[in-house]
């Protein structure tokens, strides 16, 4: 059995046990290998790590954002999901709710080339070359916590919930509905992690070269949402035409990077003004962390999924935020279909649960922001302190839109 696994450097060298956990049992197979983010001094030590950022800035600044998980070449699981407990519901600080798309057919085969693609670049360097073997004693210690943690009260009660998942039991009895229709691939040439990728070699280019420009309406969902000066006036063009623009992102309490909020906040207004509707996801109930947001990461909950619906007809699931980021510097995956059933259920999702579960920004006759859930009104951010409010518009004010 060939088990392939891409891993940007950062996660790579915390994976180190694992990895080598696993190479012991497919020694027959090319196990694991290190994505766009190429090696790095960080690998040799943290103040080296850091010391590699201020000389190597360009290419370190770069991740590789892909996120996708075929079986046999006869399906595959794309979208925004990370593998982590807090991508699972099963983090004990962190919730993100995310959305992924399970899919069969030819499409299956684009991801496998992709994949080869990538494996195959100057960007890629067998984890062997890099990632220093772990001692057996370590491997025994992960080894028996995994079991501890598998057979205890806590991951036995998690198992039997995935057991009572419709979804999961249709899977298991061939039962599962699919909506048949088309879908096409979409990704960055992995040249972008060198910063080399031409424009056309976009994931961003071929996006707008499939799917065009909407005539009635769009519905974005983006957990960083960054549009910048030229997709303030992309969107403001839009709606002026009138295109029906709504979209969904992180409130201040919920997101776990603060700089990108800032980005964010900055072109409100601008989008307000055009007539683009604003929802903000609040942080979960009953998922509150003592750490709370920091400047570059850590959350309690959030929004993780990245989608959007395009006049009723198409639909992107993927990993790509609509930020900057996503656009120059990190490598990112996705399908476009061709499904006006799944487009329906993201514009009644938006229509109904989505209210529930997020606050309303509006532009007042006065010009200032107001936050409304339900019939309560807010005049400041709601759930974010005066500390988290002054980080956000200092930030705001810092020449970073670019990184975000």
């Amino acid at each position: 059995m060939g088990i392939g696994v891409l891993l940007g450097a950062l996660t790579a060298f915390a994976l180190q046990p694992l990895y080598d956990r696993l190479r012991r049992y497919t020694k027959r197979a090319p196990l694991a290998a290190l994505g766009c983010v190429l090696v790095s001094a960080a690998g040799f030590g943290a103040t080296l790590g850091l010391l590699s950022y201020l000389f190597d800035f360009a290419r370190l600044n770069r991740r590789m954002h892909n996120k996708s998980f075929t079986a046999d070449g006869a399906a595959t699981i794309i979208g925004g999901r990370n593998v982590g407990d807090e991508y699972f519901d099963a983090g004990h600080e962190l919730a993100f709710v995310d959305l992924d798309v399970l899919a069969i057919g030819p499409v299956c085969e684009e991801v496998t080339r992709d994949f080869e693609r990538y494996w195959n670049s100057p960007s890629v360097q067998s984890a062997a070359h890099v990632v220093a073997p772990v001692a057996p004693a370590t491997i025994a210690e992960l080894t028996t916590t995994a079991r501890r943690l598998e057979q205890g009260a806590t991951g036995l009660k998690y198992i039997q919930a995935l057991e009572q998942l419709p979804f999961v039991r249709d899977l298991v009895a061939g039962q599962l509905q699919l909506e048949w229709c088309g879908a096409h691939m979409v990704s960055d040439d992995p040249a972008k992690g060198r910063g080399q990728a031409k424009d056309n070699q976009l994931l961003w280019s071929r996006l707008k070269q499939i799917i065009g420009a909407p005539a009635r309406e769009l519905q974005l969902v983006s957990p960083y949402f960054v549009p910048g000066t030229e997709g303030l006036a992309e969107f403001t063009t839009y709606a002026r035409a009138g295109v029906s623009i709504v979209v969904l992102t992180n409130a201040l309490e919920a997101t776990d990077v603060a700089a990108v909020h800032a980005g964010y906040a900055r072109r409100r207004k601008g989008l307000l003004a055009a007539g683009v509707r604003l929802f903000e996801f609040k942080r979960l109930p009953g998922r509150g962390s003592a750490r709370g947001s920091s400047v570059f990461g850590s959350s309690s909950s959030s929004l993780h999924a990245k989608t959007f619906a395009i006049d009723g007809a198409r639909v992107f699931v993927g990993s790509f935020n609509f930020d900057p980021r996503s656009a120059r510097l990190n490598t990112e995956l996705g399908f476009v279909i061709d499904s006006p059933a799944m487009a329906e259920e993201i514009a009644v999702a938006f229509a109904q649960r989505i209210p529930e579960r997020a606050y309303e920004v509006i532009l007042n006759k006065a010009g200032t922001l107001e936050w409304w859930d339900g019939d309560t009104r807010y005049l400041r951010e709601p759930g974010a302190g005066i500390g988290k409010r002054l980080l956000v518009a200092c930030l705001a004010l810092l020449p970073i839109e670019w990184l975000l």
